[in-house]
């Protein structure tokens, strides 16, 4: 059996004993590139990990946080990411949100349905006792 070089051989030499030092680089930024990269700023609140300086140069501010999905994702991020219970109710935050959404979309004619509804019930309920 021919011996074959094993991948990724020799990778903890010292760097003088490497096979590869020759052509290693220091990283470069790809040319084009825009450097350094802006900060973005934010009008709306948005939650960051505890253990985390700070934001990365880009996050999404498209959809703040609003209503019970909004203090259920603050509460999960007063946690350490490592827990399930962070997770957990995020993916409950997420949850409320679809049924906040679908709420205030069919609110308009809800209501007042559900008012001439109840009023007329009482008042059904008035006359029959009649």
């Amino acid at each position: 059996m021919p011996d074959r070089p094993i991948p990724d051989a020799a990778v903890d030499l010292e760097p003088s004993s490497r096979p590869g030092v020759p052509m290693e680089r220091t990283p470069q930024p790809m040319p084009g590139a825009r450097v350094p990269i802006r900060v973005q700023h934010s009008d709306v609140r948005v939650f960051k990990h505890k253990g985390r300086a700070g934001f990365p140069p880009v996050f999404g501010t498209a959809q703040p946080p609003h209503g019970v999905s909004g203090l259920l994702r603050k509460v999960a991020y007063g946690y350490p990411d490592h827990l399930a219970r962070h997770w957990m109710i995020l993916l409950l935050a997420d949850r409320v949100d679809v049924w906040e959404h679908r709420l205030a979309r069919v609110g308009p004619w809800a209501v007042p349905t559900v008012g001439v509804f109840a009023l007329t019930g009482l008042a059904w309920r008035k006359w029959s006792r009649a």
